[in-house]
Order: C-alpha cells, then structure tokens, then sequence
C-alpha cells in the first residue's frame, strides 16, 4: 500500500501512518496528549515518542491534566530516572506547566481548532517536498499558546501538532490514506 514517502517500514510507524495522522480529533484529552507529545519531540525524531508513549501515559497519569498540572518536582525528579521516556527536565517540567495552562482555557479543543476556522485544511501535496514545516496558522498557534504560558510550543511544534490531530490534512496524493482522509476531512 502508497504511503507518505516519511512513514518508514516501522510497524509503529504504520499503524500512526494509516490510523493516527491527519485523522481530525476534537477530543480535549486526546489533543492535549499530543500537544504533549509534540514537545517531547522536539529535537528529535517522531518515531523516538512513538516508541515511548506508552510509558509517557504511564509516568504522566494518563495525560490527566488535572493530576500532571500538580505534578511535584520530586515525580519529576523519579521521571529523570525512568529510561523509558525523554529524560529531559524542561521538556517535564513544560509538560506539568503546559497542564496548568490548559486547565486555564475555557474550551481548550474549540480554541485551538479556531486556527484553522474550525474546520480541517484539506492539502493537496504531491510530494512531501510541498509540505510545509510552517505556516501561518501554525505561527499564530504558537504565538497564542506562549501568550497563555505554554513552553515548547514553537511554530514548527504546532504544525506537526496540526498534522498529527487532523487540523491539517497533508497526506500526500499518492497516499493511500489521502482518498478517505481529503474527503472525511472535509465533512468533519
């Protein structure tokens, strides 16, 4: 099956490929975790957090961002330890910080959707040098969340952020996935 020329053979990478990306999500819990996630990322490769998400849900209590926005600097000093995440303070400490700002937000999902006029942005890329690592919208997110106090949240966070929850749709048209995602998409 064609897939974006980024997806490498990795199963883990497949199933995100085929099941996870550009697929729209409005569930608050959900798009927090990612916003998350992204951060984790930065600096790295996505199939690094792919391998070490199911740990990050362990160690940050589900992506709750109730309970991570009271995460101690002890729990965080325990997490330093844990191999089986990103062992980097700020990107922990941002994750503890970034919950307490989003339980500042009145309606976290329809906010952050609200860059893209509430509905996906179907792409019609060719190749995946068409796509973008930045946009404009991705630039006003990030501007908007370190405004509210969120930290790792750079423009480039907040387009993979983009993709990754279907805010914009960039699946390539020789993509499998692109047929059933430009059309889904657009009647989200």
């Amino acid at each position: 099956m064609p897939r974006c020329a980024w997806c490498s053979d990795d199963p883990l990478y497949i199933h995100y490929h085929d099941s996870e990306w550009g697929v729209p999500v409005r569930d608050p819990q959900v798009l927090f975790e990612f916003l998350i996630l992204e951060g984790a990322q930065a600096g790295l490769s996505w199939i690094t957090v792919l391998r070490k998400r199911e740990r990050y849900r362990q160690v940050l209590f589900g992506f709750d961002p109730q309970r991570l926005a009271q995460m101690t600097d002890a729990e965080i000093d325990e997490r330093m330890l844990d191999a089986g995440i990103i062992r980097n303070r700020r990107k922990l400490e941002a994750a503890r910080c970034n919950a307490q700002c989003w339980l500042e937000l009145d309606d976290p999902a329809g906010w952050l959707w609200s860059f893209v006029g509430g509905e996906p942005k179907i792409n019609h890329f060719d190749s995946i040098s068409q796509v973008p690592a930045v946009t404009a919208e991705a630039e006003a997110m990030s501007r908007a969340l370190k405004k509210a106090g969120f930290s790792f949240v750079g423009p480039t966070i907040c387009y993979a952020f983009m993709q990754a929850c279907g805010m914009v749709m960039d699946h390539t048209t020789d993509c499998d996935q692109y047929p059933a995602l430009a059309t889904t998409a657009s009647s989200a």
